[in-house]
């Protein structure tokens, strides 16, 4: 009997290769800064139930993923704010830029993580360090610097805050309230150096990470990370609530005088 691959599986068969992969210890190459930022730019970006930290940090990673299957490691990036839900601190993603698409849906699809197809780069040579971020024609984010002095390693475990959500399919609203997850996630580095670098947030119309004024660096540092996560759903969110702030997520393509 001919085979057809897009025939139904038994469940014994199915398997869901992103838990699978970020459930390993995956390593990577990333420069990270976290900068003070405007507290009440901070509070207007975060959906109920999220709150402002006590902190007004911002976080922005470049890195370089090596997953370990032999296939081509990946861009990755991740921008976001400090935030809390009840007593629980964490970081609450805007933009999330990815080079692949296996990267991107994956995330999107099972975690609820706000994943886009963008450009990305992360560059060593010697002791010079340079990244960037462009996406549909865009700058985004740039640094350059100096490596510095090593710095200790570290284990650690955070938490991210997504929503899952699913736009309606008549074009209005979403189809349920969507679920507020926990992002659980365990990060240890093996080697780490200070950067002494300049950090550029350029404006877009389509990922304005740039609204957020870099008042001082915090930290600026390049490493060899790994990192695994597991999702934990903490119930629902009303989607009339989160209505307000699902532009986070998606493209208006309207602000480039384009139909949308």
């Amino acid at each position: 009997m001919t085979s057809i691959r897009y025939a139904a599986r038994a469940v014994e068969q199915q398997r869901n290769r992103e838990v699978e992969a970020v459930q390993s210890e995956i390593w990577s190459r990333a420069l990270t800064i976290v900068f003070e930022t405007d507290p009440d730019l901070v509070g207007a970006v975060l959906p109920p139930p999220l709150e402002p930290s006590s902190h007004s940090t911002a976080r922005l990673r470049f890195a370089t993923v090596d997953m370990g299957t032999g296939l081509k490691p990946f861009g990755a990036g991740w921008f976001g704010v400090r935030a809390r839900h009840g007593d629980v601190e964490g970081e609450y993603a805007l933009f999330m830029p990815m080079t692949t698409e296996q990267a991107t849906i994956g995330g999107r699809e099972t975690f609820g993580e706000p994943k886009k197809i963008a450009d990305l780069t992360l560059a060593v040579d010697a002791d010079r360090v340079s990244a960037s971020i462009e996406r549909m024609g865009f700058r985004v984010a740039e640094v350059s610097g100096q490596l510095g002095a090593e710095l200790p390693g570290y284990e650690r475990d955070k938490i991210d805050f997504y929503f899952k959500l699913m736009p309606s399919c008549t074009g209005a609203g979403l189809e349920a309230d969507p679920v507020f997850v926990y992002c659980h996630r365990k990060e240890k580095a093996r080697t780490r150096r200070a950067v002494d670098g300049e950090l550029k947030l350029i404006d877009s119309p389509l990922d304005p990470i740039a609204d957020f004024p870099v008042r001082r660096v915090v930290s600026m540092e390049y490493g060899e990370l790994a990192s695994h996560q597991s999702g934990e759903p903490k119930g629902t969110v009303p989607a009339g609530t989160l209505l307000p702030y699902v532009h986070q997520r998606y493209d208006d393509l309207s602000v480039l005088g384009a139909k949308s």
